[in-house]
């Protein structure tokens, strides 16, 4: 299937790594040209770099704190200064937390209020304007299965993540008009380095390994029995910023491998 994505300008933040790498990936196999964001300035521009040897597209990797909104600022001057604006808009950096809501200091709530929902907000906002100028644009929110079905060691982040599937909605209303898509998506058990890292921690000084223990981790919450690899959630994400999915505005999508337990 011919996606009709060849030569498009995706902006991909926090793109050095898991999902957000992923997505590059598969857009550019695409023949996206992408624009990779990540505070990691080194590792940013190695990928970046990659991607462009691998795929023959073109691409930056530019190094942002995307809860600066100064940085944002320069983002969006640069795609503008070397593409003229961007076709795509991925907001993916994001980040789980760990505490309780009576204990969680203010500046912890604000920290994931900037990352996971301001960040969206200013993107989406600066690189809007070249969507229009350009006739389109695709907007996609990364936000959680947690969205919507809490885990309770991380409420800041449910929380957050519930707001950024909001803003997905309350955008594409405002978008649609100019011929932007907006929507979200809510994934479940992908498998990252986070996620690994996690596992490792969890069973150091035990018997059991750390894959043993994220096997075990999905047969306790999904029914599929396993976490999906980035590049699965991506095929979602290529798909979802394609023309082949022209009507496909102002919704939340969960690949969650049968992980929700509601009917929405």
């Amino acid at each position: 299937m011919d996606l009709e994505l060849k030569d498009k300008v995706a902006v991909i933040t926090g793109g050095s790594a898991g999902i957000g790498l992923a997505v590059a990936e598969g857009l550019a196999r695409e023949g996206v040209h992408v624009v990779l964001c990540a505070r990691d300035e080194e590792r940013v521009q190695s990928e970046a770099a990659r991607i462009a040897r691998e795929y023959g597209v073109t691409t930056r990797g530019l190094r942002c704190n995307v809860t600066l909104p100064a940085d944002i600022d320069a983002i969006v001057d640069a795609v503008d200064q070397t593409f003229g604006g961007a076709d795509i808009l991925i907001n993916n950096a994001g980040e789980g937390s760990n505490e309780t809501i009576m204990t969680a200091p203010d500046d912890r709530w604000q920290y994931y209020w900037e990352l996971h929902v301001m960040a969206a907000v200013r993107f989406s906002r600066g690189l809007a304007k070249s969507m229009r100028r350009r006739g389109s644009g695709v907007i996609i929110n990364n936000a959680s299965i947690c969205a919507r079905q809490p885990l309770g060691y991380e409420p800041i982040y449910n929380v957050t993540k519930a707001a950024l599937v909001m803003l997905s909605k309350c955008l594409a209303d405002e978008l649609i008009v100019d011929n932007i898509r907006v929507n979200c998506i809510n994934p479940g058990l992908i498998q990252t380095a986070a996620w690994e890292d996690w596992a490792k921690r969890e069973t150091a000084g035990s018997s059991t390994g750390w894959q043993a223990h994220l096997a075990q981790v999905a047969k306790g919450y999904a029914p599929i029995g396993r976490f999906a690899t980035p590049a699965e959630l991506a095929d979602f994400f290529v798909f979802l910023c394609s023309p082949r999915a022209g009507y496909c505005v102002g919704s939340t999508y969960y690949v969650d491998g049968g992980w929700l337990k509601a009917v929405i």
